[in-house]
């Protein structure tokens, strides 16, 4: 059994809410993640690449526009305790890809769609090993 702590992303990156697009594009193009939690002591919000994306589309200036006016408000998060099923659920129930991870009213981690099925992936792998390992003949040369 896979659970979130086990494949979540423990340095989470995080802004201001008085930060302009144009940073939070920037932290997001240096870290190499598709999102940043906005935070003040604790999470307020998400910001999302695709966020960036339509501000820019709908023609707002990203130096002069806040993350704190952009954010998503409804932050859904989890526990690192809760099993990787139940966050595959939660995001699909929510319309979410990221959940921020939260215990003990602490930002410790975050998981995503990406998270999820490399892990799903690396677990399937592995069990197509065990089952060719199990059922080959003894005298098998490949």
């Amino acid at each position: 059994m896979i659970f979130v702590r086990d494949i979540m992303m423990r340095r989470v990156k995080t802004i201001g809410p008085e930060k302009t697009l144009r940073e939070a594009a920037r932290a997001m193009s240096k870290s190499k993640i598709g999102s940043i939690v906005v935070a003040e002591g604790k999470p307020l919000g998400i910001v999302t690449e695709g966020d960036v994306l339509r501000a820019v589309g709908r023609g707002l200036d990203p130096s002069k526009t806040r993350v704190g006016a952009l954010m998503s408000r409804k932050l859904v998060t989890i526990t690192p305790d809760e099993k990787l099923e139940n966050a595959a659920k939660l995001m699909a129930e929510a319309h979410v890809k990221k959940l921020p991870v939260m215990e003990g009213g602490k930002l410790i981690g975050i998981v995503t769609q990406t998270d999820i099925v490399d892990s799903s992936f690396d677990l399937v792998t592995s069990l197509k090993e065990m089952v060719r390992a199990r059922y080959r003949p003894p005298d098998f040369q490949p």
